[in-house]
This record gives structure tokens, sequence and C-alpha cells, in this order.
């Protein structure tokens, strides 16, 4: 490709780039990254490709853009729960509910961060990504951890298996989530949570 010539972005621009971000999202969620082609993207966009190229490097480039700003606001989530003054059980709702919430302004991106991280090729935003996923499920089970230690939560469990059952749990609704139809993402919260925090047996 060469070297390309530095450029100040004006509001047309933006608008183009967040027009390409989008239009690849849906159809990465629709044909899979694997199958999605920087000429896919063009043609949605109603550009050549060449213009693609004008904005990002290549079609791994513009997945990790589409996955880092959600990745980002989910870790700066569960920090900052994590450091509340709630109660362990609170915690734990809220966490399970930002999660939950997160699907209705990203859920094309959520979908795909989830489903295809291993597509990110290029090495330094692929090990940006694997931090930040190392991150959030560490700081899940500190959320377990500190939550046994305070008493509110059964001791004996290990907290990263927990904290593993629960992301498993919350991240397999982008293989059956779909807005509008169905329960609500408030009901879904509200389930998980109370089946997070109470259990499911009678006592």
């Amino acid at each position: 490709m060469g070297s390309r010539m530095p450029y100040r972005k004006s509001e047309g621009q933006e608008s183009r780039r967040d027009e390409i971000l989008r239009c690849a999202a849906e159809i990465f969620e629709a044909k899979g990254v694997g199958q999605t082609s920087i000429e896919d993207i063009a043609q949605a966009v109603g550009v050549k490709r060449e213009a693609i190229y004008y904005y990002f490097k290549g079609r791994n480039e513009i997945l990790a853009e589409i996955v880092l700003p959600q990745s980002t606001e989910l870790l700066n989530a569960i920090q900052s729960i994590l450091e509340s003054e709630q109660s362990f059980p609170e915690k734990l709702k809220s966490a399970i509910k930002f999660h939950v919430g997160s699907l209705a302004t990203g859920y094309l991106e959520l979908t795909i961060s989830m489903r295809e991280p291993a597509s990110i090729s290029e090495s330094e935003r692929l090990e940006q990504l694997r931090g930040m996923w190392k991150s959030y499920s560490n700081a899940w089970a500190d959320l377990v951890r500190q939550g046994q230690e305070s008493g509110s939560f059964k001791p004996g469990l290990d907290p990263k298996m927990v904290a593993f059952g629960l992301l498993g749990m919350l991240n397999w609704m982008s293989r059956w989530y779909q807005p509008g139809k169905g329960a609500s993402l408030e009901e879904i919260a509200q389930t998980y949570a109370t089946l997070a925090t109470q259990g499911l047996v009678e006592d």
C-alpha cells in the first residue's frame, strides 16, 4: 500500500469512517469475519475498495476498531462496580445488568467480539484485546473472591471457575438474543441476577 498522507478528520470524514464501521459490523454478523472481504464492505458503503484503505489498513483493523470500544466499556464498568460501596450481592447484580444491558447499544459489536476474537491478526490489537478480556474475567473473579471473604457468597467455590461460569452464561446470549424479540434485556438481566444471587433450588 505504501505510506498514506496524514489528514485532518473533517466531520464528513468521521461520518464516512463510522459508516464503514457500521456496515462492516453488519456484514461480519451476517456472513462471519472470515467470509467478509474488503470488497463486500466497500459495496455496502457504496465506495470503491481503495476508499476503505484510506481509513483502515484492512479487514482486521476494522474488526479491532469495532471490538475495542465495547471491551473498554465493559472493563471500565466492572472496575467501577468493584470500587463502589454496594454490597457484594448488589455488585454482582450490577455487573450482570451492565453486561446484559451493553447489548442494547452495541449488540453487533459484542456478538462479533465474543464469536470471533481469533480473527484479529494484528499482533498489537490482538494483545490489547487479550489483555482487556483477561482483566475483565479477573475482575469478575475478584468480585466473587471478595464476596466470599466478606461472607456474602458461598465459600469453597473456586472464584475463577465461578466467574467463567457466569461469563459463559452471559456471553452465550450472543448466540440466541435478538433485539425486539422475546424477553427484553431488562427481563434477561433480572433473571440472570436472581439466578446468580439466589440459585434455582428453593430452600
